[in-house]
């Protein structure tokens, strides 16, 4: 399979940069968790239960009119195709364990994915570029509305919408923010930050979520309270907590650009020429280079890398992607020759094309 072609097949909705404050929020996401009546939830049911879940959540937006939705069954995927869709955040790691009786409906764009059977009957997920929390979460409502006309859900007057684990009881949504803090971690700020965070109500995580750590300096700050708050409030809570992060990111950022540019640039260089060149290339060096590179680009440090490569190189640098462009099952060290062999090649296309683009434009 040639670079191209993969890059094609492989580039979801979210990746591209797009969105208010882009540079530092990578994607917005909202997830409800919702369940029926009438059957046991998912950590109780039987297969008889699972499968009347499937068909009857499927047959509403399959039948829908308002987009183009693809059904998929977890137990149909190879192991390398499910681990693939979870690097790509279309499904959580919870939905592709074994005997889960899971299935995914995805939009078109892959930027609304509706997850059955997983910890909950339903699991409704939006992501989207940039920071949109209110975008994102009109389309999740949209898809939840369509889904509640039709459906009986568990609700209870008092306590709102039940779900399985009693920490989403209430709203049963996460709202949460993917962002890059490259600044605050160089100046250790972000030791102090994360703390304060937590005693805001509000949990941070590496970049695939609970039990994920925050590599190449992305981390994932979402709501930890679902009952008691509305949605709208936990929207208003997340976004100035959000807002707090983007001002301390910026302002680190003009620090070590006043204070150390050439030691700055001596590392995004650095970082630029290990990606560009190594013939070995581990997951957490890689990591740490697209980190530095992506900040390069937002200070107009390096100018002909556009930022969506950036985001395609954080999810095909995975073990699922490197195996499938691979077309072969890779040992450790042989995904860490891969990853840099896939990396020189991508920015190959990317620096041909910007010099291409120059070229015309002189």
């Amino acid at each position: 399979m040639s670079i191209e072609k993969f890059m094609r097949d492989a580039v979801t909705g979210w990746m591209v940069p797009y969105g208010e404050q882009s540079d530092i929020v990578m994607s917005t996401r909202i997830r409800l968790a919702r369940n029926l009546t009438g059957y046991h939830f998912p950590i109780a049911f039987t297969e008889k239960d699972a499968m009347a879940v499937d068909q009857i959540v499927s047959s509403v937006l399959l039948d829908s009119d308002d987009c183009r939705y693809t059904y998929t069954k977890m137990s149909d995927l190879p192991l390398l195709s499910r681990q693939v869709m979870v690097e790509k955040h279309l499904v959580s790691p919870q939905l592709i364990a074994p005997n889960r009786h899971g299935a995914v409906i995805l939009s078109a764009d892959e930027t609304v994915s509706v997850m059955v059977n997983e910890e909950d009957h339903i699991r409704i997920q939006c992501i989207y570029p940039g920071l949109q929390l209110e975008e994102a979460y009109k389309r999740a409502d949209h898809v939840d509305d369509a889904l509640e006309s039709n459906l009986p859900y568990a609700f209870d007057e008092d306590f709102g919408y039940l779900t399985s684990c009693p920490s989403n009881t209430g709203t049963g949504m996460r709202a949460s923010v993917m962002m890059h803090l490259p600044a605050l971690a160089m100046t250790k700020q972000i030791d102090r930050i994360i703390p304060a965070i937590s005693r805001l109500g509000m949990v941070v995580r590496g970049s695939y979520g609970e039990g994920s750590e925050a590599s190449g300096n992305v981390f994932q700050i979402s709501n930890q309270t679902t009952l008691g708050k509305t949605e709208k409030e936990i929207l208003i809570d997340l976004g100035n907590i959000t807002a707090r992060l983007i001002a301390h990111e910026r302002k680190s950022r003009e620090m070590l650009v006043a204070k150390s540019k050439i030691v700055l640039e001596n590392r995004i260089y650095r970082s630029l020429g290990t990606i560009a060149y190594a013939r070995i290339l581990p997951t957490s060096e890689a990591a740490r280079c697209l980190s530095d590179v992506r900040l390069g680009i937002d200070l107009e440090i390096i100018n002909d890398i556009e930022m969506s490569i950036l985001n395609e190189l954080m999810i095909f640098m995975q073990p699922g992607f490197l195996q499938q462009f691979a077309d072969a099952e890779l040992t450790q060290e042989e995904r860490d020759i891969f990853r840099a062999k896939l990396f020189r090649e991508r920015l190959e296309v990317e620096l041909k094309n910007s010099s291409t683009k120059h070229g015309k434009d002189e």
